[in-house]
């Protein structure tokens, strides 16, 4: 039975870019944000990832001298997750998670002007005591809004970072640009060319140029720049 805190190699998801067959146990990320296959641990990204520490101890003395920032906040702990969209800062360099067309999560380096804000999709919505809008965040986040009618499941929002400030609601319409986090396709930049709402259980579909998918696996980013992620033309 293994521990809490530990992941055998051989099990580690398939969006971890990682060989199988080094050693038995990696760093599993503490429970938060991101879902095990959407998320790497601190440790293993500046480790074993970037290649910024050859063991553990170092990733804890750079934690712990405050050089390391997830989403414009220091963090102390090597098992936190980095996610989708997350903005991983250390030192002076920056970088973005995104995913690549075989559906690896990668950590693109970033400019300094775009590590203060981040896209995050709306997955779903509740009214709270006083009238207000909770928005339900793809990363955990909760953000409160006045007007419910303007925002729906499977928009975006850009916020600022680290203090959540909407800088701009991306809507999901005909012509927006997304990014594909599932599928075929995964990995690359789409303009949506129409919306099929199914009337059952079925999940709806989002036709591009030349392919289509389930809205689950659509990523609103409207003009968001995103290094590393393709445009289909």
């Amino acid at each position: 039975m293994g521990s809490s805190s530990h992941l055998k190699r051989l099990a580690i998801p398939r969006t971890w870019p990682l060989p199988r067959k080094t050693t038995i146990w990696v760093t599993r990320p503490r429970a938060g944000a991101h879902s095990l296959e959407r998320s790497m641990p601190l440790n293993i990204v500046i480790r074993d990832v970037l290649g910024m520490a050859r063991s553990t101890r170092e990733v804890r003395r750079i934690l712990h001298q405050k050089l390391a920032k997830v989403d414009g906040r220091i963090v102390k702990d090597v098992r936190r997750g980095v996610g989708l969209m997350d903005v991983l800062t250390l030192g002076e360099e920056n970088f973005r998670c995104v995913l690549d067309t075989n559906g690896r999560l990668r950590y693109r380096p970033i400019p300094a002007s775009d590590a203060d804000w981040k896209v995050c999709r709306i997955e779903g919505k509740t009214t709270i005591k006083g009238g207000k809008t909770q928005l339900h965040l793809h990363d955990g986040r909760n953000i409160l809004v006045d007007d419910a009618s303007e925002h729906k499941a499977g928009d975006s929002l850009k916020i600022s970072l680290p203090d959540q400030n909407i800088l701009d609601h991306i809507k999901f319409a005909e012509g927006t640009r997304c990014m594909l986090v599932g599928g075929l396709h995964i990995g690359i930049l789409a303009d949506v060319s129409s919306h099929v709402v199914k009337r059952s259980s079925m999940p709806n579909e989002v036709v591009f140029d030349g392919f289509g998918t389930i809205a689950s696996n659509v990523f609103t980013v409207g003009n968001c720049e995103l290094p590393g992620v393709e445009v289909r033309k």
